[in-house]
């Protein structure tokens, strides 16, 4: 499945050339001024060829390429890279130019085809671990900007190892009822009444970005489940990580509804804000990706998620009941949080501005289901380093120090103290999250 991961926005290069004609001839140029124009032909080409292979290089970082198409260790854009889904597990594509085993004999037609129609280059119908659902909505000249950045790579052979999905979904026909349930091929369609950066932060979020990729609960059948249309952002279990993306429209989760566009621009090009810091998954898409977004488009992507309407969390504040055998665990996890955290942490949770985030009323302490801060004592908590934050602070993995009891235990305490109101984390939910704890 030769395909390629990205999309974005911009305006096409357009170049008009006038030929003038000589005194008398209609219809037709001298011959000096014919070679002439001949010969400046091949200069003025290469010059819009490589405004074009420029700004594709722009939008394939925007849209973070790279991070699906590159093995860890791997060389860039040579696939490789495992993708686990309930439906088989997903091996992700050379899209380098090499002819044997990228996509050295595609076209602009047949990459705009797998992008906007989710189509291979045979007419197969590709299966839709390669988010064509998002994909669809970016422009032709994008695309092709896109395509004639992957076609000046230097080309790499590397055979990836097939996909291996399940039999029981390994099935063409089964794979057009899906398409017809859960995908509607259409360009992005500008909203007549938002502004200019409005439109510009939504075609990013929706199409380039494809946020809700990560950021929307799937059905069993790995369809989206939305609010509405195009904002299908309501947080989801991340397919492939044992990871959970936040809401992005819940002031329990991750909306960004109350901040400031500053907060949300440092957030998303720096990693780290006042309010919030990123870790896995997200830590990675701002390394890779939006740290390099230009000013405008960081902001307008800001404007965007900033604008989203509220809605219902999923998740439900769930206390525990304060009994004698529940306030015992408490004690002992605080024991645990003195001997491990309060250092950097702050004896109430109040962390240390610019450098240790705060515990206390911090929603991804707080989220349900726990997964990330799980993950996060059992990995480690990294920020990404990026431009405006080159050398970030983080927190040491815990996974081999402490017993998943008393990761529980401590995890239980911080979920309930200062203010925090959480249900608590069981032995089992961090066993569960043990598996894959080296993976990326």
């Amino acid at each position: 499945m030769k395909i390629a991961v990205i999309a974005a926005a911009a305006a096409a290069v357009a170049v008009l050339a006038g030929i003038s004609l000589s005194p008398g001839v209609t219809g037709a140029t001298s011959p000096k001024k014919e070679a002439k124009a001949e010969k400046s032909a091949t200069p003025l080409s290469s010059v819009i060829l490589k405004q074009r292979q420029a700004r594709g290089a722009y939008l394939a970082r925007a849209g973070n390429c790279i991070g699906c198409h590159t093995l860890q260790g791997g060389r860039a854009y040579a696939g490789g890279r495992k993708l686990a889904t309930p439906f088989g597990t997903f091996v992700t594509s050379n899209i380098t130019p090499d002819k044997a085993t990228g996509i050295g004999d595609w076209n602009e037609d047949d990459f705009w085809k797998a992008l906007h129609e989710g189509k291979s280059r045979d007419g197969r119908l590709l299966y839709p671990a390669f988010p064509y659902t998002e994909y669809t909505k970016i422009t032709r000249e994008d695309s092709d900007a896109i395509f004639a950045h992957l076609r000046a790579l230097e080309p790499v052979v590397q055979q990836n190892p097939p996909s291996q999905v399940a039999s029981r979904y390994d099935f063409q026909p089964l794979l057009t009822l899906w398409r017809a349930a859960y995908f509607k091929p259409g360009v992005y369609q500008a909203d007549p009444t938002k502004s200019t950066e409005w439109n510009r932060g939504a075609y990013l979020v929706q199409g380039l970005g494809h946020c809700s990729a990560c950021h929307a609960e799937r059905n069993p059948l790995g369809g989206m489940i939305g609010r509405k249309g195009d904002d299908k952002l309501g947080g989801g279990q991340i397919m492939g990580s044992n990871w959970y993306a936040p809401s992005l429209t819940s002031s329990l989760e991750a909306s960004t509804a109350g901040w400031s566009i500053e907060e949300i621009v440092q957030l998303l090009t720096t990693g780290i804000s006042p309010r919030a810091t990123t870790s896995g998954p997200m830590a990675e898409v701002v390394s890779q990706s939006l740290q390099h977004l230009t000013k405008e488009d960081a902001r307008a992507m800001a404007a965007y998620l900033k604008s989203l309407p509220e809605t219902q969390s999923r998740q439900q504040v769930n206390p525990p009941a304060q009994t004698e055998q529940v306030q015992a665990w408490l004690r002992y996890g605080a024991r645990i949080y003195k001997e491990h955290c309060q250092d950097c942490h702050g004896d109430s949770g109040q962390g240390a501005p610019g450098i240790y985030p705060p515990l206390a009323g911090n929603r991804s302490v707080t989220l349900t289901p726990p997964t990330n801060v799980i993950r996060s004592i059992l990995n480690g908590g990294y920020p990404p380093s990026t431009a405006g934050n080159p050398r970030p602070y983080g927190m040491p993995p815990f996974a081999q120090v402490l017993r998943d009891g008393e990761i529980a235990l401590v995890l239980s305490y911080i979920r309930n103290a200062w203010g925090n109101r959480a249900s608590l984390v069981t032995t089992a939910q961090v066993d569960k999250s043990r598996e894959g704890i080296t993976e990326r």
